[in-house]
């Protein structure tokens, strides 16, 4: 299996699964493909899921009753693995993610140069969004690494699990695993808050009771880092607030116009070289996309601001960031159409343009560095 590993992450693999009854396959550039022959069986599918689970995990002496289990694991000289261990038929499988040695940077990410300025921020909200799979943990570890090498900080983070291993710069980092370091992230979150920090990165935020803790945190003084799993900035906004009842929704829209930063959401698309590139819509919060938040009425004013800050904040749509990609002959016109928040819209500014096809090689990573850049981003 290690030669399998090695063979995976030298085609710049982000995921690999295996099943009992099926060959091994990896994800490599979005797309799953073979890397076996010989199917693995039962019992052998079985014996791995036992040596991925930490030694002092009671389910290693019960492994027949485990269903679902997620934890990290190492392969010493080659890399780290996110591991899911579920059962599928009465049977086990294994999907692991890639998770790189190296914390991937913001340039090395090629991700919009304004996430260096959203990353200064000192207290607040900053979302990171996206569909399962669009590269989120990566970006929030490049904020992370940013931060990490410019500010004299604490950082929290809580994760399930730990995927990127931080090494102390001019930053503190504490990562703490939900399961065996604290209980859970709205825990984890509660207890953060008396550790001193400046950062708090929460892996997920889902319930009520967690948003309503990240918004005292950062109400409070604190800078909070957090994913949802929405596909766009408005989407977001949208999410949080139903998240509370009715009664309770007013004031929430009110607490996040005050806290609110910015919201990066993000979606992976093929580069026309090889490998991945993130498409990227930021919202950056001004003070009339506060006023937005905080009114009902006029959420749907959103959008059209965060398109026309770009030249002043950086803000920008997914469909503005997919016609930079075209224009700079990174990603396929055709690729780029079928990402678009409106096909048809993107394929009419496009033809007005004339940037069909693009050209030049703008912003466009070197040829070997698009296989790292697609291991790095993975799936993640």
């Amino acid at each position: 299996m290690t030669e399998i590993f090695k063979a995976a992450i030298k085609r710049g693999a982000s995921d690999i699964h295996i099943k009992s009854g099926d060959v091994v396959r990896a994800r490599i550039n979005g797309e799953l493909v073979r890397l076996t022959e010989e199917r693995m069986n039962r019992d052998q599918v079985k014996e791995l899921a036992r040596k991925l689970l930490p030694e002092s995990a009671p389910e290693r002496d019960n492994i027949d009753a485990l269903h679902d289990y997620d934890c990290a694991w190492s392969l010493p000289g080659l890399g780290r693995f996110r591991v899911n261990i579920l059962r599928q038929r009465g049977s086990f499988m294994i999907v692991l993610r890639v998770i790189p040695f190296e914390v991937p940077t913001i340039d090395e990410l090629d991700l919009p140069e304004v996430l260096k300025t959203i990353s200064d921020h000192e207290r607040g909200l900053i979302l990171v969004t996206g569909v399962t799979g669009s590269g989120k943990s990566s970006t929030m570890a490049a904020m992370v690494s940013a931060i990490n090498r410019a500010k004299p900080f604490h950082v929290v983070t809580l994760e399930n699990p730990i995927e990127f291993l931080h090494r102390d710069y001019k930053a503190s980092i504490t990562q703490r695993d939900i399961g065996s370091d604290t209980e859970s992230f709205k825990m984890g979150l509660r207890a953060s808050l008396r550790q001193d920090p400046d950062v708090i990165l929460v892996g997920e935020m889902r319930d009520k009771e967690t948003i309503d803790i990240a918004l005292r945190a950062a109400e409070t003084g604190h800078l909070v880092i957090s994913t949802v799993h929405t596909k766009n900035a408005v989407q977001t906004l949208s999410r949080l607030i139903a998240v509370f009842d009715a009664d309770e929704q007013a004031m929430i829209r009110i607490r996040l116009s005050e806290s609110l930063q910015a919201v990066i959401s993000q979606r992976l698309i093929p580069r026309k070289s090889g490998g991945r590139i993130a498409a990227v819509e930021v919202m950056r919060v001004t003070g009339t996309i506060r006023d937005c938040i905080a009114d009902k009425d006029r959420m749907d004013e959103i959008f059209g601001l965060m398109e026309s800050g770009r030249s002043q904040y950086g803000s920008q749509s997914f469909d503005q960031h997919l016609m930079q990609l075209v224009e700079g002959d990174v990603v396929d016109f055709k690729v780029a159409m079928a990402a678009a928040n409106n096909p048809a819209d993107f394929d009419l500014q496009m033809n007005t343009f004339g940037a069909r096809t693009g050209g030049g090689q703008a912003g466009e990573p070197s040829q070997d560095m698009s296989g790292e850049m697609n291991q790095m981003f993975g799936g993640r």
